[in-house]
């Protein structure tokens, strides 16, 4: 992946804000200046990781055959248009996260497969989408944006901090990255140049600069441009009427004089529309070039998220993955449907020859295969083309493989965007199938 520098045109400026611009074809807003000899870049390779805690159902997480004729278990239908693009990988592992065999041990270190220290102390490893942002964050306004669904759980659970079943993005061994589990204020850092709150809408805020661009760009990126802000917009009007109801996952009550902290019991939260805002808010940092790395945590491990949305409220999320229910399966489902959201949203934007989930790689997984604490093999789904890098459509086993830490495709994932590092984790060699 090139790096790109910053250019003027590649942003529209206001009063407090910048917003930066889609790919488009008639601007060089990557940076480059097109020649006859040399035309502009590409769009940039970026990485997502989505993070759902506690694993799947046992019996329905599986895939066989190839691109659009693949079988898939019950828990990813949801993904069964993007077949073709799917690599479905089986059999990678995390040495160290079968030493606690518990939740927090298991969770800490995925991005990093580094040792954790137990008693309480708070020590892994930086985490790839860190060490990313290290190499390429200068490129982009955002270095990473770290999102989450369920706020951090500071206890200690085990002889293990529950803080690493909370973060799966390290910026230091020391440091958990912070979460943002507040859909306003991450759609403040892509947009705004300070994170708080305001009246102004961001477009508003760059109404004038948008005017002055659309006489210097095509008649199929005018469209484009309309397009784009007006998903900007249906974004924040999405946030502010959640802010209105007082959704309690990520949401403070806006009422001037609650009369309790919570609904009471039977009163359901809208995770539903929390998990959406976020997708919404990744897809539009991908879009914008705002930034080129993202983890979405969509709960923690030891989840205690409810679901009243899918008519399952008798049990949090934890205690449901113990056991192989219809609900669990449901509840899998839902978590599965996001990322077939992020994925088709990604897919409709076209960049160039390619679209933005043809230059991404998605990756989706947990701490554990199920509910169980079965770590013994991690679950794993890639989606995306990494801008033309990886080809999907396919199954990849490792279980019988003696190499086959889940770092090595932490390094081949690094590869395609052109960090080759001598080892990452407990892995040496990157997966070469990837």
């Amino acid at each position: 992946m090139s790096t790109h520098k910053f250019s003027r045109r590649t942003f529209l400026r206001g009063v407090g804000v910048t917003m930066a611009l889609p790919w488009m074809e008639s601007l060089t807003v990557w940076g480059d200046t097109p020649t006859v000899a040399k035309p502009a870049s590409e769009a940039p390779v970026r990485v997502a990781v989505v993070f759902a805690g506690n694993g799947f159902h046992s019996k329905e997480w599986w895939a066989r055959g190839e691109r659009k004729q693949m079988e898939l278990g019950k828990v990813l239908t949801p993904l069964t248009d993007f077949r073709d693009k799917m690599l479905f990988i089986r059999g990678l592992y995390n040495e160290e996260a079968l030493k606690g065999n518990i939740h927090s041990s298991q969770t800490g270190n995925l991005l990093s497969g580094a040792p954790l220290a137990p008693g309480g102390e708070i020590r892994s490893g930086t985490s790839i989408d860190q060490l990313l942002a290290q190499r390429y964050g200068h490129s982009t306004k955002v270095p990473s944006l770290v999102l989450g669904c369920e706020k951090s759980n500071p206890a200690v659970h085990k002889n293990y901090s529950m803080l690493y079943s909370s973060h799966i993005s390290w910026t230091s061994p020391t440091t958990p990255t912070p979460l943002e589990i507040y859909p306003a204020l991450a759609f403040d850092r892509l947009f705004k140049d300070e994170v708080k709150r305001g009246d102004r809408s961001v477009l508003d805020a760059v109404l004038n600069d948008a005017k002055d661009l659309r006489r210097h760009i095509s008649v199929n990126d005018q469209r484009k441009l309309d397009e784009y802000l007006d998903s900007v917009r249906d974004v924040e009007q999405r946030i502010e009427n959640a802010g209105r109801k007082g959704e309690l996952q990520g949401w403070r009550p806006t009422l001037t004089q609650p009369n309790i902290p919570r609904p009471a019991d039977g009163i359901p939260q809208d995770v539903a529309e929390h998990m959406r805002l976020m997708c919404d808010i990744m897809v539009l940092g991908f879009q914008t070039d705002t930034t080129r790395i993202c983890t979405l945590k969509l709960n923690n491990d030891h989840s205690s998220l409810r679901f009243p949305n899918l008519g399952v409220d008798y049990m949090i999320h934890h205690l449901l993955s113990h056991s192989d229910t219809a609900d669990w399966l449901k509840v899998n489902q839902f978590f599965l449907e996001q990322v077939a959201y992020i994925a088709r949203k990604l897919d409709a934007i076209q960049e160039g020859p390619r679209t933005a989930l043809g230059n991404t790689m998605l990756l989706f997984c947990s701490s554990m295969l199920t509910g169980n604490h079965d770590a013994s093999q991690l679950p794993v789904v890639m989606l995306g083309g990494a801008g033309g890098r990886i080809k999907g459509g396919r199954v990849l086993d490792y279980k019988e493989k003696p190499e086959r830490q889940m770092c090595r495709l932490y390094l081949s994932m690094m590869e395609k965007m052109n960090v080759r590092l001598p080892k990452f984790g407990d892995a040496s060699m990157p997966l070469e199938e990837v």
